[in-house]
């Protein structure tokens, strides 16, 4: 019979690579959590994000640390190895108090990227709109200036014919403004439902899989 000195050298390069695994996942957790703005909806769905992505390397990291079950094991490992069993279970009890909340920011991350968006293209069609009105009030030499002042000729058009060809190509510009908005914006949209489909699913899977690991993991009581 093999002594506790004795560790077979697959077990034990599988258990150091889990302990290493689970420290870096601590070193990643504390990348993303700092600084703390847990005020902002943006930066909690991001870092719920974040979470979601880097949750492989901390469940891979356990199944190795948790390899071999009880064999081989020092007495002090087997008191880390309860507290961790029971980290466990409160981990996935936070990744399923993650999905109400991520829910919540998704709606809040839309409707600020939607505040944003319409202030930037508000911003811009006020622009236009100001140089339509510059550009209704102006009349002959004053008029021809203008037009010459914003890099067109005249190429033998009265100033009143160029005039109303400058105002259809600044509607067209506006019309076509208005349609890259609107697609930039479903297209914006579209992304923030797809990450927090993607990050609240995946928050699902990994509470149901650490919980999982808790519940396998009962030797270690």
């Amino acid at each position: 019979m093999q002594s506790q000195n004795e560790i077979p050298w697959s077990v034990a390069v599988f258990r150091r690579v889990g302990y290493g695994l689970l420290v870096l996942a601590l070193f990643d957790l504390i990348a993303i959590f700092v600084p703390l703005r847990l005020m902002n909806p943006l930066w909690q769905f991001e870092a719920m994000g974040a979470i979601v992505d880097r949750v492989a390397i901390p469940l891979l990291g356990l199944v190795l640390v948790f390899f071999g079950e009880s064999k081989f094991r020092l007495p002090i490992e087997q008191t880390f190895l309860k507290a961790l069993r029971w980290l466990c279970l409160l981990v996935g009890l936070l990744f399923f108090l993650l999905i109400p909340l991520g829910v919540v920011n998704t709606l809040q991350v839309k409707a600020l990227n939607n505040t944003q968006m319409n202030a930037q293209y508000n911003q811009q069609k006020a622009q236009i709109e100001r140089v339509q009105q510059q550009l209704n009030q102006l009349q002959g030499q004053q008029l021809e200036n203008f037009i010459r002042s914003q890099g067109r000729t005249l190429d033998g058009q009265t100033p009143q014919q160029a005039k109303e060809q400058f105002l259809e190509k600044i509607n067209q510009n506006k019309q076509q403004m208005q349609v890259q908005f609107e697609q930039a914006k479903a297209n914006r949209n579209l992304t923030v439902l797809k990450n927090s489909a993607k990050w609240n699913l995946g928050a699902l899977v990994a509470g149901i899989l650490f919980i999982y690991i808790w519940y396998l993991s009962s030797w270690a009581l």
